[in-house]
């Protein structure tokens, strides 16, 4: 069989070979996608050992669920107006309920626009801001509220890899244990903003003097921008960084949609004006503050400035300002007539103008002005000129009447300590006029204290002429000679021994000698040296003669005179039982003094001053609540008619008396009270009242030394009361006193119906004087006021 052929297939093609260098390329990407995933879980396994080791040191959160920070003691006045406050933070938790919705729209734009979105962790930030970085543009920032609420609250501010991560996990903490709202409200009212304010409530007070409440939009902007930086955005310390920080919020703010161009357009243009600490029209009530400030420590303890208590006080806004600034003038008028005492210091001062600048930066630093009494610097000093410049940079040009307090140091005479020259530190003040005068320092210090006799609920009280240098409260704890101002209370006295206003009194001399008092002689004068002879005791009171008062206690005895003092809240063992007890030779603090003509004002009761009249917690829950005292006979310390009859006594001093310039400017009737000036002129005093108010003024040096041979009472501290009252019973109607039982008017004079006339005392010493007791001249000469002592009473006079 022939051979048969088979049909042949297909044959197979060469494999093509793969490139080396393709497989090389395959190789790695196998091999860095084993990596990465070797790496992933690697890291995962290094994140959870670092969770397992980290996680359980992290701290507790759980109390931030009830977030109770440090809280500031809070001193407000009746109306609410802050007046003091003391702890080491500046702090006003607020609920973020009660928050502006323009202020927590401001801080999210500002700082972390996605809060509510994310998890603690912005993801999405962090990639913005470091490509933002790259290209360096502006970095909206990567670190989320959450993450700044955990920095802030629990971690310290070093930037190591440890804290880092630390902080990482405690944000995560805090996202699964708390709300967004919540962790939102520590936030706004934990982080710090300068100037001692934790928390937009209290920054808003801080640099606006306002309320959270009452914000504005470019006010909200410029305080979202101080988280990042708060001393170098801080708008007192650095105005045009603090102004370029607040432009950037406004804008972030348009761009969330969270205001219109139109608003944004609006806030830029808007202008702040920051509180000034300095701001001469402020309310001042330092020495009221400082008072709350023991009496709520001796309550609470060391939690007084940390657990936020807020005491309102009654102290009336209005009322404190007019005393403020009534004690400040009448204290600055009496200085205008003292001796110059010179420059309070000397520099040199360079010719070039930026070193010249910072010379007197550098001067007054330690020279900051003192209210409205001003620091500056002498550029140039002639007769006729003073040129100067104050730390602000104004130009200080005195010439005219404004040299004339320091006349002596632009002499060509004068000692080099004295003379006014370039590189002398002055004080400057303005005049009504608005011109510049020179001026100095006070080295005298005054008092004033105003309460309502009704209650005793303390109006206004300024404790000396400047609380940063002076932190002594004058009115409750300066232990002074009363003079003449005491002389009320002898009288009061001696009308429950049969005396009347119409009782006739000798003003003749007297003398005690050295037998007769067992130590030097005494020969009291009256103030003017004159004596006037007979005259009644009416008179006699609104003349002031010291004669008529020492008779007057001769014959009622000096004990019942200090036991009759002690019923208005006078201390026994202050008032010796001798003879210049009649010229107020005593010691009486202006609080006590006021306390005592309240009796008068009042109708013959006493009531003890106070200050609080609530306290709250920083929730508002009520701890004390004081109600006034209702004037009752278990608060009586004089017979109504007495207090009567002195009040009519008192009223003809404001009159026709010493203090005749009371009703003459203030022109109303209802106006009482005493002048007093003691021995050598060492205290002057007023204290009176309206029905309404009663207040004490005085002025003396705390080293007691002259005030000058021509300075009284009526010259030094009735103005002031005047200037006072011309504010704080402006509008009051005037108070008609009707006559108590008890009393008849005979003739145009006031008696008590059982001392009518022909049954009291009808005259004293008007013949031959009688002889004095023996207890009531063995005394020795009037001694100097009692020094100033270092010891409060303020418990003691605020207590009830």
């Amino acid at each position: 069989m022939p051979e048969t052929s088979r049909p042949k297939g297909p044959s197979k093609a060469p494999v093509p070979k793969r490139p080396t260098w393709l497989t090389w390329l395959l190789r790695f990407i196998l091999w860095s996608l084993g990596i990465v995933a070797a790496g992933a879980v690697a890291l995962v396994c290094v994140i959870a050992v670092a969770l397992a080791v980290a996680y359980p040191n992290l701290p507790d959160i759980s109390d931030l669920a009830d977030y109770r920070p440090k809280l500031p003691l809070r001193v407000f006045s009746a109306e609410g107006i802050l007046i003091g406050e003391f702890g080491e933070e500046r702090r006003n938790l607020t609920p973020i309920a009660t928050i502006p919705k323009i202020m927590k729209d401001a801080v999210l734009a500002a700082e972390d626009a996605r809060f509510y979105d994310h998890g603690g962790v912005d993801y999405k930030g962090m990639l913005r801001a470091g490509i933002a970085n790259m290209n360096r543009a502006k970095s909206q920032g990567a670190s989320t509220i959450t993450m700044q609420v955990a920095r802030n609250v629990y971690l310290s501010s070093e930037k190591t890899l440890t804290r880092k991560i630390y902080e990482v996990l405690l944000t995560f903490k805090l996202e699964h244990l708390l709300s967004k709202d919540q962790i939102f409200e520590i936030y706004l009212n934990q982080i710090y903003l300068g100037n001692r304010a934790y928390g937009f409530a209290a920054a808003s007070e801080a640099y606006f003097g306002k309320p959270l409440s009452e914000i504005t939009i470019a006010q909200a902007a410029m305080l979202a921008g101080l988280p990042k930086a708060p001393g170098a955005n801080n708008p007192v310390n650095n105005p045009a960084r603090a102004r370029g920080r607040q432009l950037y919020v406004i804008d972030r703010m348009q761009e969330a949609g969270f205001i219109s161009a139109e608003q944004a357009a609006q806030a830029r243009k808007e202008d702040l004006h920051l509180r000034d600490a300095a701001d001469p029209s402020r309310l001042h009530a330092e020495y009221v503050a400082e008072t709350v400030r023991q009496l709520m420590y001796a309550q609470y303890g060391d939690s007084t400035y940390t657990r936020g208590l807020k005491v309102y006080t009654t102290l009336v806004a209005a009322d404190q300002a007019a005393a403020y600034r009534a004690l400040r003038r009448g204290i600055m008028d009496y200085e205008r007539r003292q001796i110059y005492r010179g420059p309070e210091k000397f520099v040199e001062l360079p010719n070039n103008p930026k070193e010249l600048d910072e010379a007197v930066d550098d001067a007054l630093a330690e020279h900051p002005d003192n209210g409205d009494v001003m620091s500056a610097v002498v550029l140039k000093a002639n007769a006729k000129e003073i040129q100067a410049v104050r730390g602000n940079g104004d130009a200080v040009q005195i010439t005219g009447e404004g040299l004339k307090p320091a006349q002596s140091g632009l002499s060509d005479k004068a000692p080099p300590n004295i003379k006014i020259r370039r590189g002398a530190v002055i004080r400057v003040v303005k005049t009504p006029k608005g011109a510049w005068e020179i001026t100095q320092l006070p080295e005298v210090e005054g008092a004033f204290v105003a309460v309502d006799p009704r209650d005793g609920a303390v109006k206004a009280m300024v404790g000396g002429f400047d609380f940063d240098k002076n932190k002594f409260n004058h009115v409750t704890q300066a232990w002074r000679q009363p003079g003449s101002s005491f002389k009320p209370f002898i009288y009061s006295a001696a009308l429950e021994k049969g005396f009347t206003p119409s009782t006739v009194i000798n003003d003749a001399p007297l003398f005690f000698d050295a037998g007769t008092t067992g130590g030097q002689p005494w020969e009291p004068k009256n103030y003017d040296g004159n004596f006037e002879g007979p005259m009644s005791m009416r008179r006699a009171l609104m003349k002031s003669k010291n004669m008529v008062s020492i008779r007057i206690l001769q014959s009622i005895g000096t004990r019942y005179a200090q036991d009759w003092a002690t019923n208005f809240g006078f201390e026994r063992e202050k008032h010796p039982a001798y003879l210049p007890m009649a010229l107020g030779a005593g010691s009486v603090t202006p609080m006590q003094m006021v306390t005592a003509y309240s009796v008068f004002a009042n109708g013959g009761y006493r009531v003890n001053p106070y200050l609080v009249t609530r306290v709250t917690d920083h929730k508002d829950k009520v701890l004390v609540d004081k109600q006034p005292p209702l004037l009752n006979e278990t608060l009586r310390a004089v017979p109504q008619r007495n207090a009567f009859l002195m009040a009519s006594l008192l009223q003809s001093v404001a009159s026709g008396g010493t203090a005749a310039k009371a009703q003459a400017t203030l022109k109303r009737t209802d106006i009482y009270g005493k002048t007093g000036t003691t021995n050598d002129s060492l205290d002057a005093w007023f204290a009176g009242f309206q029905p309404t108010m009663a207040a004490v003024a005085w002025m003396g040096y705390d080293t007691p030394r002259k005030l000058g041979d021509r300075e009284t009472g009526g010259g030094l501290s009735l103005p002031i009361w005047i200037n006072f009252m011309e504010t704080a019973i402006k509008g009051v109607p005037v108070a008609e006193v009707p006559a108590p039982p008890g009393v008849v008017n005979v003739g145009g004079e006031w008696y008590y119906d059982d001392y009518a006339p022909g049954r009291g005392v009808a005259s004293l010493g008007v013949e031959s004087g009688p002889t004095p007791p023996a207890e009531a001249v063995a005394a020795p000469p009037i001694s100097a006021p009692a020094p100033v002592e270092e010891r409060s009473r303020i418990l003691d006079l605020f207590r009830n």
